[in-house]
């Protein structure tokens, strides 16, 4: 029977950091991006699944780390506020992290041991809370109004399965997490905590032994050299330090002193010299070329664009494409490209605790974005509302109308995003149709009203949605101008530009001094870009057509 690799099917989060009260997210077996805004709690579950996995925070032993802000500040100044009112019933603050298993080897942890109280479910939990046994000091404290923080002190951490394992500890965790953050790098002893960690995982038992025993085989080498022991004997007889034996020695005071104290070189340079976008690719190729075969793995990539060039980049999706097999991957990324090239299916996003998921898109749509991996589509997903256009020059000039029509604001400023999609629309539609997104798209009719129509059929009409709004100029302008022996298209931006306005008054803008407007048209035609520059940056009091300022007004309210 095929083995299958345990992952990650939930994880349940409770008063830790950025999350106040509780929130749940479900995962994918494979490939799961993580965007959102700043504060939305990204990061916070990707620590999160690391801190309960490996008991590790920021590169530390939690016990260690353990302080009154790992909890939800709000969460903290609510009991705190509470007791100052005389509620000394009040419960302390706790932390909870659930995580949900399936896969091979997972039948231990089945249990009822959980929030969800259901016996049908795999898992574990890491608890922080107060330890009764501490009860009659809380409550002295409490009596003497000298508690003005979180009493950390009387708290306790424990790891329990839903089998009501509670002498569980993260080495009995079979699933394993590598954390790469390429925008912190946590050293001890000059040491990379998390290259150290995964090199340590990427070894088998026999030879972890191996260079447990090379490194102690060190000690005794360096204290067997005679320069040692000369300088030693001079420490012994010459210091007053103390009574007791004095020596210069090498670390191996824990077990596994030789994470901490080895160093890994790269082309004979530390590890910690190079480059942080290099020391990314290399943390996440040994964590995906971690093969033992009965214990899983789930990488977390902490905004792996942090340093990498557009190259690099590349390679490392590529990476982690390749290796995601037999690997979970959980990934944060404020990146377009990233969330493109690994495929929209797999992108969550979070937003006030809640979160859409983009995996029922076309398949046209999801393979469109992953071939043409440049277009922003991070922008449309993330923003409040959005105008999208053709090119540059509509940009431009939707942008002047807005700031013409809301006292000089950039349209930005005020939470609304105009973006260039080139002939994508109806990709981009797609995907704001699945999250909700309030988005006006600005289009030319040239002149063919029908074709319009059924291009956003979708859209318009009877299937009109509230959050969409498709904006155009329904009168077919005509005109006897043609360029060579082609008619001049009358139904774009350019002409509806100087039908609004005047010829007096483009001349004017554009510094130009044409005396018929089938000059100036042919002009603005082959300076498209230049022409809304100058629209743009002009004082002059300028008139848009109608279907600009439509796009412009549902984004404003």
């Amino acid at each position: 029977m095929l083995f299958r690799p345990m992952y990650i099917t939930k994880v349940y989060i409770e008063n830790f950091k950025t999350f106040k009260g509780s929130f749940k997210l479900e995962l994918n077996e494979g490939i799961n991006i993580l965007v959102g805004d700043n504060e939305a709690g990204k990061s916070t579950i990707i620590e999160a699944i690391h801190l309960a996995l490996s008991g590790l925070l920021n590169g530390r032993y939690f016990k260690n780390e353990l302080s009154q802000y790992v909890f939800n500040n709000e969460v903290v100044e609510e009991y705190l506020e509470s007791l100052e009112e005389g509620n000394v019933s009040q419960p302390l603050p706790h932390i909870l992290i659930e995580v949900f298993l399936d896969g091979d080897g997972v039948e231990e942890f089945w249990g009822d041991f959980n929030t969800e109280k259901n016996p049908k479910v795999s898992g574990f939990s890491l608890k922080v809370a107060f330890a009764e046994k501490y009860q009659e000091h809380y409550e002295k404290l409490i009596q003497l109004g000298e508690l003005k923080t979180l009493p950390i002190e009387y708290y306790d951490i424990s790891w329990s399965s839903f089998a009501r394992n509670e002498g569980l500890t993260p080495r009995t965790i079979p699933l394993k997490s590598a954390l790469i953050d390429s925008a912190s790098t946590k050293f001890q002893n000059g040491s990379d905590i998390y290259i150290s960690r995964i090199i340590k995982e990427f070894l088998n038992t026999s030879e972890v032994v191996e260079v447990s025993q090379a490194h102690r085989r060190m000690k005794e080498s360096f204290m067997e050299e005679e320069a040692i022991q000369k300088i030693n004997e001079k420490i012994k007889t010459a210091s007053k330090i103390s009574d007791k034996k004095v020596e210069l020695s090498v670390e191996l005071s824990s077990k596994n002193a030789w994470e901490s104290s080895l160093m890994t070189y790269i082309e004979d340079i530390p590890f910690h010299y190079i480059g942080k976008g290099e020391q990314c690719l290399i943390k996440t190729k040994l964590a995906l070329g971690h093969k033992k075969a009965k214990e899983a793995n789930i990488i977390l990539l902490e905004e792996p664009e942090n340093h990498l060039s557009y190259l690099k980049l590349n390679q490392l999706i590529s990476d982690v494409k390749d290796g995601s097999s037999d690997k979970q991957i959980l990934v944060s990324t404020h990146s377009s490209f990233v969330a493109n090239k690994l495929g929209l299916e797999h992108l969550i996003l979070l937003n006030n605790k809640k979160t859409t998921r983009l995996n029922d898109l076309s398949s046209g749509t999801e393979t469109f974005f992953q071939k043409l991996s440049g277009y922003d589509t991070l922008r449309l997903i993330l923003c409040d509302k959005a105008i999208l256009v053709e090119g540059d020059s509509d940009e431009l000039v939707v942008q002047k109308a807005f700031m013409v029509n809301n006292n000089g604001k950039l349209p930005i400023e005020k939470g609304v995003d105009v973006i260039s999609v080139g002939i994508s629309f109806l990709r981009f539609l797609e995907i704001a149709d699945k999250i909700g997104a309030n988005v006006a798209v600005m289009t030319d009719s040239d002149g063919d009203i029908d074709a319009l129509d059924k291009k956003y059929e979708n859209y318009l009409g009877k299937n009109a949605k509230q959050n969409i709004n498709i904006c155009f100029d329904s009168t077919i302008d005509t005109g006897n101008l043609k360029i060579g022996d082609k008619k001049f298209n009358y139904n774009t931006l350019e002409p509806k530009l100087l039908k609004a306005n005047n010829l007096d008054k483009l001349n004017t803008v554009f510094g130009t001094s044409y005396e018929c407007e089938d000059d100036l048209l042919k002009y603005m035609k082959s300076n498209k870009t230049e022409c809304a520059l100058k629209i743009f940056e002009t004082s002059e009091s300028i008139n848009f057509p109608q279907y600009i300022l439509d796009a412009i007004k549902p984004v404003e309210q």
